[in-house]
């Protein structure tokens, strides 16, 4: 099973974030979920903010256009992107 699935308006991906690490990184696939590491602790939305920015970076998109749309309080999470299709998502995460 992939981390990514194709909605009608973009591309939702499942993440497992490790927030609290030494850097901001995505480590790669952990079972069907990315796996992304951010310095930014798991209090007030910073780690979710940290995720999105790192998201948007590696895609070339505004942080606008990736939202957070379940598990804001766990660290398996589900994000929607629009602005890239399928593809676009898995050549650029390098996740297939």
């Amino acid at each position: 099973m992939s981390c990514l699935k194709a909605v009608p308006d973009g591309v939702e991906l499942t993440v497992k974030v490790v927030p609290g690490a030494s850097r901001d990184r995505i480590m790669g696939l952990l079972g069907d979920a990315l796996k992304v590491q951010v310095s930014a602790p798991p209090e007030k939305g910073k780690a979710n903010a940290a995720v999105i920015e790192l998201l948007a970076e590696a895609l070339a998109l505004s942080e606008r256009s990736i939202s957070l749309i379940s598990g804001p309080a766990s660290p398996r999470k589900t994000f929607h992107i629009s602005g890239r299709s399928l593809v676009q998502v898995q050549a650029a995460l390098r996740v297939h």
